[in-house]
């Protein structure tokens, strides 16, 4: 079964490290992707950039709206991802609780299926 992991982190908290101390959260990242990917249960990860780099499209009355970020109102951001393959949801959410950023983000377990379930 395939498992997203969110990495949701505090909007401000990369503006609050140093280069290095960015640079070393990011390191231990990176390793903890690669022991996902030498035990076979990584599908795919990736890193995201700031809100200052997103946009929002929605189309809630038909009408395609384009928001720009940074968005004022955003107290959270989703930093990253992985998605996993493993056997139990509660594999999926040990996995999570070995992720570094868990020690100062949140990791989301979400399970991939089809949205109407």
């Amino acid at each position: 079964m395939a498992y997203l992991l969110l990495v949701i982190e505090p909007v401000e908290q990369r503006g609050q490290r140093t280069q290095e101390e960015g640079r070393e959260a990011y390191r231990r990242m990176a390793q903890f992707a690669d022991g996902l990917k030498a035990r076979g249960v990584l599908r795919a990860c990736e890193s995201l950039t700031s809100l200052k780099d997103a946009a929002r499209v929605t189309g809630a009355d038909g009408n395609a709206r384009i928001i720009d970020g940074p968005f004022a109102e955003a107290k959270e951001m989703i930093g990253g991802f992985f998605l996993i393959d493993c056997e139990t949801h509660a594999e999926a959410v040990a996995i999570a609780a070995e992720c570094p950023a868990a020690a100062w983000c949140t990791i989301e377990v979400r399970k991939v299926g089809p949205c109407y379930s």
